[in-house]
């Protein structure tokens, strides 16, 4: 068996479902169907039952898929460990980036690395930033970024901090806030917090909230759309100049911001593709 057959098991325990095996893997489901019976044949295990309920693994089948998992990953770390040997950069980057970087920066840094360094693929996760960095944390990634002050025990870059402002098309008058619809999107758990202690510290009664959704970037059309306030980081509003902000302040006076984070363990720089990223995003402008 070669790697291809260990990544058909891998990618089928993960969909469950033969068409969207084959789609993953741009192969045809006759093809794939075929293949999985050759494999099923040479191992002399029967790998999956297929009923009405799709896809079901056998227990020789869910031994298997575990251990595709493990030789997947001893072949990745062998090919990059092959480059490595040869001072060459090249491999597979595997980045983890909250939801907003992934829209709004991501995609210009890979572009602008990629020119450099052409042989580099990218596998990129996004999520909640308490999900980059439990992914950083056991190493199924190589460097995360991400929103927020968690806990990290590796190597850790500030790469820029920006002000939290309420977002309005209307000038706002902050004794009047709780009266006025607002929007609200789900978002961390630090964020969250950060924005609620604010809120609690100056008003008695709850915000007006009239609308949530389920990202920031949606958050921020419902602004444009009139439909009420949103608390916002201002890089979201970058494009959106006729928006009326206003920077949150803490009691003391001081402005309420958030920090951007690169993290990774130092060790993940021994990979010259780690190393060159990390050494990269240190050198790229954010706003």
């Amino acid at each position: 068996m070669d790697e291809r057959d260990w990544l058909i098991i891998h990618t089928l325990y993960q969909e469950k479902n033969i068409t969207n095996t084959g789609k993953a893997m741009f192969i045809s489901q006759p093809t794939l169907t075929k293949r999985l019976q050759q494999i099923e044949t040479k191992l002399g295990a029967k790998i999956v039952d297929r009923g009405v309920k799709g896809v079901q693994f056998t227990p020789e089948g869910e031994y298997l898929a575990k251990r595709a998992t493990e030789l997947l990953d001893t072949f990745r770390e062998i090919k990059e460990d092959v480059d490595n040997f040869n001072h060459y950069i090249a491999g597979t980057l595997r980045l983890g980036v909250s939801n907003f970087i992934s829209k709004y920066l991501l995609p210009n840094w890979l572009a602008d690395f990629e020119k450099q360094f052409p042989d580099v693929e990218f596998q990129v996760e996004t999520g909640y930033s308490k999900q980059i960095n439990q992914l950083a944390f056991n190493q199924d990634i190589h460097i995360g970024f991400i929103r927020g002050n968690y806990n990290w025990p590796g190597e850790k870059e500030l790469l820029f901090e920006e002000s939290l402002c309420i977002a309005s098309i209307h000038p706002i008058d902050l004794e009047n806030l709780p009266n006025l619809p607002r929007i609200d999107y789900q978002t961390d758990t630090l964020y969250k917090h950060l924005t609620d202690n604010w809120w609690a510290e100056r008003y008695s009664q709850p915000p007006l909230v009239k609308v949530t959704v389920d990202r920031g970037d949606t958050c921020k059309e419902m602004v444009l759309s009139g439909l009420g306030y949103a608390i916002l980081p201002s890089l979201f509003l970058m494009d959106t100049p006729h928006v009326y902000q206003s920077p949150l302040q803490t009691k003391d006076g001081h402005p309420l911001t958030q920090k951007t984070w690169m993290i990774y363990h130092k060790e993940s720089e021994k990979l010259n593709v780690v190393k060159a990223f990390v050494d990269f995003i240190k050198r790229a402008p954010f706003v």
